[in-house]
């Protein structure tokens, strides 16, 4: 028995033992997470934590308390109990609550390499050290993580899973007079993310951006490159398809109906990174989300789901009441996908059919970048931002100059829309989300060709 399981089978004896009939529910989750950051073309932080967290839920006469924490020995796990113990005796009435999952077998995950497991600060600075020569003397930052999880899940149904994940990813800029290019990819091992690559292209991108000129503001047709759509994939999977946003209708979205235009095609897949339960102890799987336009299916808790009449999709996760169940390994399929399976470009140069959309643009703008996107209506998902790490003006299928950073104020769902959407990439870049967050989520994204977007002045206002 591994020590995860250990901590999670006896959390819930000890609360079984103290309080009797309650309901538990307890996971154990081991996080080895190391990022490497580098700014002015040199490593100056690396950074990592080998942390194994216990989260504890019980529901017990008619009252349901969480609590968590760092457990290093007996004496901490003990603690926590004792806390959680004491909270759910003074908790208020949970009337809604969903009882714990029963028995259920994981679907099947990828196996975990364990070189991928074993990444050392040199690995990575290897990366980092081909992203910073890929550039060719561009100044560089940036960052490379890595994580390596073990868990572990037991509840007073008899319930019990264990799972193990890696993940990595890097994300850097190159910055040319004050003129910067990016390239991101998350790909499932650290020995496929080629750092020389990664460090051309955001060069290469860089170059391109010198001397912009200004657009006037307005409605124009976009090519949204894979680091621009994985903020639009990112929103939608937060705010549109969360089962609790949609029970208290704040959002958008309609089981069954064609809100989106039949190019779109959504999926969750978790199990293909493994991730192989939720923090219920769910088994994950792979769930359609939007298919050819059409909404069918949303993310849902236990309770979520209870609420909505339907089953849980295995979508829960902490701070359940604040944020609800969200997809955080959403895809927006390519093209041509007749298989309904993303297929992700290996490497990390850009999405090679980005040339084809644009080719496809009278006069439009071609974005490489959003930031610092900030939501104004949850139920349209109006989204106001800015846009950066290059633009540039589109002139009869080609790109003809670059241009200022705008402002825009656009909403996702519109953009979305039936009608609006006049093209997507032929394949999907894996790209990473959160830096420091040890479950980080991943979007699988292609570029798109839109009809309209809406800019509303540059980045000063």
């Amino acid at each position: 028995m591994s020590v995860e399981q250990d901590l999670a089978a006896s959390a819930v004896e000890q609360v079984m033992a103290a309080l009797g009939d309650a309901a538990v529910e307890a996971a154990a989750d081991r996080h080895r997470l190391s990022l490497t950051r580098f700014a002015n073309s040199v490593i100056h932080q690396n950074v990592a934590e080998d942390v194994t967290r216990v989260r504890l839920r019980i529901h017990h006469d008619g009252r349901t308390a969480s609590a968590s924490a760092t457990v290093i020995d007996t004496s901490g796990l003990r603690a926590l109990v004792e806390r959680a113990a004491d909270s759910v005796k003074v908790a208020p009435r949970d009337p809604g609550w969903p009882g714990v999952a029963p028995p259920a077998g994981l679907g099947v995950t990828r196996v975990v390499d364990p070189a991928s497991a074993d990444v050392t600060p040199a690995d990575r600075a290897k990366v980092v050290r081909a992203f910073v020569d890929g550039a060719g003397g561009f100044e560089t930052a940036g960052y490379c993580r890595t994580n390596h999880w073990t868990g572990s899940f037991a509840n007073s149904a008899g319930h019990t899973l264990t799972g193990e994940a890696v993940e990595c990813g890097l994300s850097g800029i190159a910055r040319n007079d004050g003129a910067d290019g990016v390239a991101r990819h998350a790909p499932l091992d650290l020995a496929r993310l080629d750092g020389a690559a990664l460090g051309a292209r955001a060069a290469a991108k860089a170059r391109a951006s010198a001397e912009p000129t200004e657009l006037p503001p307005g409605h124009y047709e976009v090519v949204l490159e894979p680091t621009a759509v994985a903020d639009i994939v990112e929103t939608l999977a937060a705010a549109a398809f969360n089962g609790k946003a949609v029970n208290e209708r704040r959002s958008f979205v309609r089981l069954g109906e064609g809100q989106f235009d039949p190019a779109i095609t959504l999926v969750d897949d978790p199990l293909s990174v493994g991730i192989a339960y939720d923090n219920e102890g769910t088994p994950r799987q792979r769930l359609v989300l939007v298919e050819r336009g059409t909404t069918v299916s949303l993310t849902h808790d236990r309770r979520t789901a209870t609420e909505a009449g339907t089953t849980t999709t295995g979508h829960a996760a902490e701070m359940v009441f604040d944020r609800g169940p969200c997809a955080r390994h959403l895809g927006l399929l390519p093209s041509g996908d007749e298989a309904g399976v993303a297929s992700e470009v290996d490497g990390p140069v850009a999405d090679s059919s980005v040339a084809e959309l644009v080719a496809g643009v009278e006069r439009g703008v071609l974005v490489s970048d959003f930031w610092y996107t900030r939501m104004l209506d949850p139920r349209t998902l109006a989204i106001t931002g800015l846009t950066r790490n290059g633009v540039w003006l589109i002139e009869d299928g080609h790109v003809a100059s670059p241009l200022r950073n705008f402002r825009f104020t656009q909403s996702y769902a519109q953009a979305l829309m039936p009608g609006n959407v006049k093209g997507v990439g032929r394949s999907t870049t894996p790209l990473p989300g959160d830096t420091y967050t040890a479950t980080a989520p991943r979007w699988s994204c292609p570029a798109l060709h839109l009809a309209s977007w809406n800019f509303t002045g540059g980045a000063s206002g």
